[in-house]
């Protein structure tokens, strides 16, 4: 169920936007905080004022996903907790938030399962199903929201690890490129886009292989795909990507999703405002990827 705002509803909660098309407040809350509504393209919380023109998506399935004890079976590592959040070190292959053909065995769940109340299991940023790596998740609404608030802020620094074909021709450089759904293909996102969000990447050559290159990849702002979308943009798409990634394949490297790793999270801590710095080594799959391109020829 789509629903375009108008005038009337501009300045509105999000959850009271839609409880009239889904027959009640419980039901928008529900499905909002499971990561199943959109606006623009982008998961919002329920609190979220919407503006005149956006485009909310409900993708609500025949029957809601529920939390059971199934979820707390979920696979995944914590890389730091205290009483107010945690850091997930995600697998790849996880998905983060339910939505068509994962309604359920999703990270939200599973942090619901550990008893983690805040909405949408207290997710402050997502990733990729296929991109590994660290997520933060806040166990309380009091700490998501200030979480939520240094994301806007851009205090959050979050670092990852990319093999790119080919070299950029420059040791550093930084992508300011608005993207969007593409305006052909709506399955992706690009930079041709009729709906153009800010985005800005930052990146250093980390290590030059024979031919590829291990990025060190910093995001500014966070909109979806957007890693994968700007090194594609450059021309020099992320080594594995399904999507957005070198075609032909880089030979060689067998690898079965993008090179694309979540390695080092900073941020200050809502509780007493101390610089929080977790970082996460390269999993089996991708050091392996990495050792045949250092030996490519």
């Amino acid at each position: 169920m789509n629903v375009r705002i108008d005038d009337a509803q501009a300045g509105q909660r999000l959850d009271h936007v839609l409880a009239g098309p889904l027959g009640s407040r419980s039901r928008a809350q529900r499905l909002i905080d499971a990561g199943l509504v959109t606006v623009d393209g982008e998961v919002r919380p329920k609190r979220h004022v919407v503006s005149a023109g956006e485009l909310v998506e409900v993708h609500a399935p025949a029957v809601e996903p529920v939390v059971d004890a199934a979820a707390a079976a979920v696979p995944y590592g914590v890389a730091y907790e205290d009483d107010a959040l945690l850091v997930v070190d995600k697998p790849a292959g996880l998905v983060v938030h339910p939505a068509a053909g994962h309604w359920t065995g999703t990270l939200s769940q599973a942090l619901q399962a550990r008893g983690i109340r805040a909405e949408r299991g207290g997710i402050v940023h997502r990733l990729d199903r296929d991109t590994s790596g660290l997520l933060l998740a806040a166990k309380d609404d009091v700490t998501l929201h200030a979480l939520q608030d240094e994301l806007r802020e851009r205090r959050i620094e979050r670092e990852y690890l990319a093999l790119v074909a080919g070299r950029p021709p420059a040791r550093t450089g930084t992508i300011d490129a608005p993207i969007g759904r593409d305006r052909r293909d709506r399955t992706r996102h690009s930079t041709r886009t009729d709906q153009p969000r800010d985005a800005v990447t930052h990146f250093e050559i980390a290590e030059a292989l024979p031919r590829t290159t291990l990025l060190r990849v910093r995001l500014e702002t966070g909109r979806t795909h957007q890693i994968r979308v700007h090194l594609e943009a450059i021309g020099h798409p992320v080594v594995g990507d399904p999507v957005y990634g070198p075609r032909p394949p880089v030979a060689g490297i067998e690898l079965g999703r993008q090179f694309l790793h979540a390695a080092r999270l900073a941020f200050d801590h809502p509780a007493d405002g101390r610089r929080v710095e977790v970082v996460s080594e390269l999993p089996g799959d991708l050091r392996a990827a990495l050792a045949a391109a250092r030996d490519a020829g």
